[in-house]
């Protein structure tokens, strides 16, 4: 009990964690409630992906920022992966592929783009390795281009590409995640100076108690596993939901979900921008992107061939093609001096802002 009263008092948005319980007893009492069911859920899962990254923060404060950046980036996206697999299982792939899109543009841009903003409200200038950035946002590219042939050539080609679309998109998953691999081999192992903070020791430390490691792997096995159950409720009321307030799929894939997925990358990058520890701030907010477009997205072309009704292909609509090719470009731009703002923030938020709009604007 000390140990769960101690883990609360850390934990961000610890008091919403409420919505867990209130959310199933809406869902299962009320059935009729979809609408209710949904929103209840998004703020389920918010506090749920925070405690979530809070932990993985404390595991990762053992290892250094390579480690712990990559180690954020891995559990933040658990939440989005987790939601990802159980709309493939119900057979929603343009709700996966929307949130694989909202994910990728969330932490481009507004995850990182809070990180500047609140870190550059206590420190003037922030600077940080560029050489580590580029190489993430370089397999950024990677995975924009993965997804740009396909989907040119499924409008180019029609019917007779989307036949062969699935393999195609098996081939490229296998490539995708092979290069994902050797990209932990280069920033975990050869090349682990270029993504750490060297100075890391004169700058703010984190507050807060130490937790054991068994604390820290249990809070996040048990968090997982109540994320896993708001992750049904929330895909079973997503059709319901997005008809009753009018919105499109792909709004809700794009902005809703990633943004109640992308809960823990948000609390935890702009908490180490603001103790001025930016190389792990852009690797949790960059790699997390990476990540979900070089790990997840094929993890899940290959999975949808056992548990989908459908096999998920790598040909995304144009918008979601544009909205990916533009945030990498954006913040591929803002990148290349190693140095930010405030601003700078201020610039990424507010692209990630027009991009919503204009998803927003995209019939239902």
């Amino acid at each position: 009990m000390k140990a769960l009263r101690s883990v609360l008092a850390e934990a961000p948005l610890a008091w919403l964690l409420i919505a867990v319980p209130v959310t199933a007893g809406v869902h299962y009492a009320m059935p009729h409630a979809a609408l209710l069911g949904f929103i209840l859920a998004c703020i389920a899962i918010i506090p749920l992906a925070g405690l979530l990254g809070h932990a993985t923060e404390k595991l990762a404060a053992r290892v250094g920022d390579a480690i712990g950046g990559f180690l954020n980036a891995t559990l933040g996206n658990a939440a989005e992966l987790i939601i990802a697999l159980v709309a493939l299982r119900a057979g929603m792939l343009d709700i996966v592929k929307a949130s694989i899109t909202g994910s990728i543009i969330g932490n481009l841009l507004l995850v990182l783009g809070a990180a500047f903003l609140f870190g550059g409200l206590r420190h003037p200038v922030q600077t940080f390795a560029t050489i580590g950035a580029r190489a993430q946002v370089g397999m950024m590219a990677l995975a924009a281009i993965a997804i740009l042939v396909p989907s040119i050539v499924s409008v180019v080609d029609g019917g007779r590409f989307v036949a062969k679309s699935v393999n195609f998109s098996i081939l490229v998953s296998v490539v995708l995640l092979a290069v994902y691999l050797l990209s932990l081999v280069f920033s975990l192992r050869t090349h682990v100076h270029l993504f750490s903070d060297e100075s890391a020791g004169s700058k703010d430390e984190p507050h807060g108690a130490y937790w054991s490691m068994s604390l820290a792997v249990g809070v996040m096995v048990g968090v997982t596993v109540l994320i896993v159950w708001m992750s049904e409720i929330l895909v079973a009321t997503v059709e319901h939901a997005s008809k009753a307030l009018g919105l499109s799929n792909l709004f809700v894939g794009v902005v809703v979900v990633a943004v109640v997925g992308n809960a823990a990358e948000h609390s935890t990058a702009v908490l180490m921008a603001l103790r001025n520890r930016m190389e792990i701030a852009i690797s949790i907010a960059v790699g997390s992107s990476t990540q979900i477009a070089l790990f997840v997205a094929p993890l899940l072309v290959l999975l949808s061939l056992v548990v989908a009704p459908a096999p998920l292909s790598l040909a995304f609509t144009g918008v979601e093609v544009f909205l990916v090719l533009m945030a990498t470009f954006v913040a591929s731009i803002l990148l290349v001096d190693g140095r930010s703002t405030w601003f700078t923030g201020v610039q990424l938020i507010a692209v990630y802002l027009m991009m919503a709009i204009t998803v927003f604007g995209v019939p239902a």
